[in-house]
C-alpha cells in the first residue's frame, strides 16, 4: 500500500522539462519597435541588420608616425636608417589630399587618411625628426630605422566592416559595443523587439515592507524585492506592483490592471496543493491557470497562466511558491528563460550558462523521483575546471544560507554526487 501510494504520487509530479515546454509555447514577442542607438543596449535586435558603408570608410593610419612609401624604407636598420624629406602632416579629421611623392614622408596622427601614394605608415618611436616642426617645406628629415612592408600600420577601407555585410543577426542582443558598431554604420534607429515590463506583487495581510517593529504573526516582506533583481538580471523591466493584502477584490483590482500596463506578471505564495489563499482563487476564476506540482526539489509547486487584459492581450501569469528559495529557483528555471525568449533573445540565450563540475564535498540526497537543484559556491580551480562546495543549509526556506550562492548543481534522482563526482551546474551568471 505505501509503494502504490508513493508510486502514485510520482506520476502526479510534472517533469520540469514538461512544465517548461507549456510556459514557453505560451510566452512570445511582441511587435518589434525602433528605438534611438544611444539608448539600444540591452534590447534585443529583431532583423537583421546589414551596413551601407565601409568600416572604416577610408584608408586611415592605425598609429602615430610618418606616412611613405614602403619601398623608400628599403635597407633601414638600427645602424643604417633612411632619410626621407617631410613634406606635410595630416592630422585625424582633415582631408589628407597631400600626394605623397618619392623619397618623401608626411608627418601622420592615428586615423587620419592615408595620402595618395603611400601604403605603409612607420611608428614615431622607429624614427628620428630632424629640423624645425612648423611649416614643412622639405628642409626637415625624418630618419626610419626600419625597413616597412606595404600595408603596415594602415586600415584599410572597409577593414572591419563593407557595404552589404550583414553586421548582425536577428536575435543579437545589444551590448554597448554592438551598439558602437550599429552607431559606426550609421543605423541610428535599429528594430529591435520591445522591452518586457513585468509586473511583481506579494500578497497577504502578515507582510510588511515599512520598517516598523513586527507586530505577533507579522513577517518582513523579501520575494518580491528579490524577484524585483531577478527580472532586471533577466533583461526586462520590473513594476513594483507592492503588497497585495487578503482581499479577493482587491487583488482582481490589481491584477487586471497590472495585465493591462505589463506584459507578464510574477507573484509568489499561494500555489501548493491544498491551499486555499487569493492568490489561487482569484487566478483560478479570471485566468486559464495550470496548477502543477513539479518534479524538483525545491520549487516542487508551480502554476502557469494567461490572463486576457483589456486589450485582447494574453498576458503570462507565473505563479511561484512562497518559500524564497524555491521562488529563487522556480524563476531562474521557468520564468527566467521565459522573459528572456519574450524579449527576443535566441535560444541558447534564454538560461543561464550551464557546465559540469567537480563536487569538491558530497552532495547528499536520497531517491524521491525528484532533480533537486543544490544551492552551491563555485570556482574555477588550478586545474582549470569547476569547483563546487555546497552551501551550509539546502532549506527552501533559508534564503540567507543561500544568498551568496553562484551557482546551482543539478543533482539527478538517485544517491547524490561523490566527491571528485561531476555534477551539472547552473552559473547564476548572465
Amino acid at each position: 500500500m505505501v509503494a502504490d501510494a508513493f508510486t502514485s504520487k510520482l506520476r502526479s509530479l510534472v517533469p520540469i522539462q514538461e512544465a517548461r515546454a507549456l510556459v514557453l509555447s505560451a510566452c512570445n514577442t511582441s511587435e518589434p519597435i525602433t528605438i534611438d542607438v544611444t539608448v539600444a543596449t540591452g534590447y534585443v535586435l529583431a532583423g537583421d541588420v546589414s551596413s551601407s558603408e565601409n568600416v572604416p570608410p577610408f584608408a586611415n593610419s592605425a598609429v602615430d608616425g610618418y606616412a611613405v612609401r614602403a619601398v623608400d624604407t628599403d635597407g633601414a636598420g638600427l645602424t643604417q636608417p633612411v632619410s626621407l624629406r617631410v613634406v606635410g602632416e595630416i592630422a585625424a579629421g582633415a582631408a589628407g589630399d597631400v600626394d605623397l611623392l618619392d623619397g618623401t614622408a608626411i608627418r601622420i596622427m592615428t586615423g587620419a587618411p592615408m595620402p595618395p601614394g603611400a601604403d605603409a605608415v612607420v611608428m614615431v618611436e622607429d624614427t628620428k625628426f630632424v629640423g624645425e616642426r612648423h611649416n614643412f617645406d622639405g628642409s626637415q628629415i625624418v630618419q626610419i630605422f626600419k625597413e616597412l612592408r606595404s600595408g603596415d600600420a594602415l586600415r584599410g577601407a572597409g577593414d572591419d566592416v563593407r557595404v552589404g555585410d550583414m553586421v548582425f543577426q536577428s536575435g543579437t542582443e545589444i551590448r554597448p559595443s554592438v551598439a558602437g558598431v550599429l552607431a559606426s554604420i550609421n543605423c541610428r534607429k535599429p528594430l529591435v523587439y520591445p522591452r518586457v515590463r513585468v509586473a511583481v506583487l506579494s500578497t497577504g495581510d502578515e507582510l510588511i515592507d515599512d520598517g516598523s517593529v513586527l507586530a505577533p504573526g507579522q513577517i518582513r516582506e523579501s520575494n518580491r524585492t528579490m524577484l524585483m533583481g531577478l527580472v532586471a538580471q533577466a533583461g526586462a523591466e520590473a513594476i513594483d506592483y507592492g503588497i497585495i493584502r487578503d482581499d479577493e477584490n482587491a487583488l482582481e483590482i490589481v491584477l487586471r490592471q497590472a495585465a493591462t500596463e505589463c506584459d507578464a506578471i510574477v507573484t509568489s505564495g499561494g500555489v501548493s496543493m491544498g491551499d486555499y489563499d487569493v492568490v489561487k482563487a482569484v487566478l483560478s476564476r479570471i485566468a486559464e491557470m495550470h496548477w502543477m506540482q513539479l518534479a524538483i526539489k525545491p520549487a516542487k509547486p508551480f502554476a502557469f497562466g494567461l490572463l486576457q487584459s483589456a486589450g485582447d492581450r494574453s498576458v503570462p501569469v507565473f505563479g511561484l511558491p512562497g518559500n524564497p528559495v524555491s521562488s529563487l529557483v522556480s524563476f531562474e528555471l521557468l520564468a527566467r528563460p521565459a522573459l528572456r525568449k519574450m524579449a527576443g533573445h535566441i535560444e541558447v540565450a534564454w538560461d543561464r550558462p550551464m557546465i559540469k563540475a567537480i563536487a569538491d564535498s558530497p552532495i547528499k540526497r536520497s531517491t524521491d523521483g525528484k532533480v533537486h537543484y543544490q544551492r552551491v559556491i563555485a570556482r574555477f580551480d588550478n586545474d582549470g575546471r569547476l569547483h563546487i562546495d555546497s552551501v551550509r543549509s539546502q532549506g527552501s526556506h533559508q534564503l540567507a544560507a543561500t544568498a551568496l550562492a553562484n551557482a546551482i548543481a543539478v543533482v539527478p534522482d538517485g544517491d547524490g554526487v561523490v566527491v571528485g563526482g561531476e555534477v551539472l551546474t547552473i552559473l547564476l551568471v548572465s
